[in-house]
């Protein structure tokens, strides 16, 4: 069975694009950030609302090619859905290819299978977030999940 994956064509730099996994993950993926990433051995938490978070650990780091993440706590409180703890233990793999003018970004996430209950939401937020990585490492500006607050 195959984890999720999506692949990313970029008109950008590799340093670029590990900048953004690293020190600028409020600028493309939620606001609602806590912690460092930008170390192996760092620690951050990422909110989607109140109840729904995911706390990982940076566990590998190599520059301006690869960034892995491990889930060691989540919670997706999303109505209907039973299991709200599918994430941990899951690794999101970041690696970072330049071709040309173009970076292409592979994306990894590995215990995220067709099989587990959130697979559907959490792709299509993954489509989301990967969207808006692309338009803040082309343009600046990305569309970061907000708090209604």
């Amino acid at each position: 069975m195959e984890s999720y994956t999506c692949n990313i064509m970029l008109k950008t730099t590799a340093d670029h694009v590990f900048d953004a996994l690293t020190k600028a993950i409020p600028s493309w993926w939620t606001e609602m950030y806590e912690g460092h990433s930008d170390k192996l051995g760092d620690y951050f938490i990422v909110h989607f609302g109140d109840p729904v978070y995911k706390k990982m650990q940076v566990v590998e780091l190599i520059d301006n090619a690869k960034v892995v993440w491990f889930v060691e706590d989540s919670r997706i409180a999303i109505p209907g859905l039973i299991n709200q703890t599918e994430w941990i233990g899951t690794s999101i793999i970041w690696e970072i290819i330049e071709k040309g003018d173009y970076v292409e970004v592979n994306l990894t996430h590995k215990g995220l299978l067709p099989t587990i209950e959130c697979y559907a939401v959490c792709t299509d937020g993954w489509r989301q977030f990967i969207a808006s990585l692309k338009l803040y490492l082309e343009t600046g500006k990305g569309t970061p999940f907000q708090s209604a607050d």
